[in-house]
């Protein structure tokens, strides 16, 4: 006799496991622990074969018939049901490990491996206010060129265009990861080369008398940031080199 919601609400656990049979090889297969279990007894090539479909109550009565019924359609096309399940599962693992987001995340972890906490931020903090709100959940090896071109030229109409182009750097280090593992076969980044609006950057204009460098040490000493930043700052007016070769020097160039 097939089950009924009265039934399944009142059911107790036993001290052994019991089936509980309702139409045409599904039960519900309760423990003594008060598990309940969906289950689908089949016969596929001659083997008997069981499929287990959810847990009630998560997963109620009527929900439970209509998965055996997909699950006998399945079998009447000459497909093991428990086979395809697997299969399904397993490709949305596949997917989810090749997503824009996981595989950006990766290559970040990476990416921020000695480098400082402010540099790292700033990095991230670009992927994911400008790249990932439109292309987290897309697989990786099927994100075009104009579809990724579409989202930098958002940003690129809310009057960043250095920030266009510092995402598309990013990208093409992520696809390039995706590429040296597996996920990826053509950095489409390099597609899009000259297709973003040229960054113009304004070239920054000297100090002019006495008074503005003396605003510039005063502010140099009331710097209250990062010591070696601070130390930095006030040997640069010593030696008049650019801030990199500052940051390379070594204790042998020191007269």
């Amino acid at each position: 006799m097939p089950l009924t919601d009265t039934f399944l609400r009142n059911l107790k656990p036993e001290d052994k496991p019991v089936k509980h049979a309702d139409m045409e090889g599904l039960y519900l297969y309760s423990t003594p622990t008060g598990l309940k279990s969906w289950r689908f007894d089949y016969r596929y090539e001659g083997k008997r074969q069981t499929m287990t479909f959810g847990t009630y109550p998560l997963l109620s009565l009527r929900q439970a018939r209509e998965k055996l019924m997909d699950a006998k359609k399945t079998l009447q096309s000459g497909i093991n049901p428990a086979m395809q399940k697997r299969a399904v599962k397993d490709a949305q693992a596949t997917s989810s490990l090749g997503s824009f987001e996981v595989v950006a995340r990766e290559w970040f972890e990476r990416k921020k491996i000695g480098k400082v906490e402010s540099y790292s931020s700033r990095i991230w903090g670009r992927v994911e206010k400008e790249l990932l709100p439109f292309l987290a959940d897309r697989r990786i090896s099927e994100i075009t060129a104009p579809e990724l071109l579409e989202v930098l030229r958002k940003t690129e109409a809310r009057g960043g265009v250095d920030t266009a182009h510092r995402c598309l750097q990013c990208c093409g280090q992520i696809f390039r990861y995706a590429i040296a593992t597996g996920r990826l076969s053509h950095d489409i980044s390099a597609d899009l080369k000259g297709t973003l609006s040229p960054a113009i950057h304004g070239h920054m204009e000297s100090l002019k008398g006495a008074d503005e460098v003396g605003g510039l040490l005063r502010s140099i000493d009331a710097f209250s940031g990062n010591l070696i930043v601070k130390a930095a700052l006030k040997t640069a007016p010593y030696v008049f080199v650019r801030p990199g070769e500052l940051r390379h020097a070594d204790w042998s160039e020191a007269v």
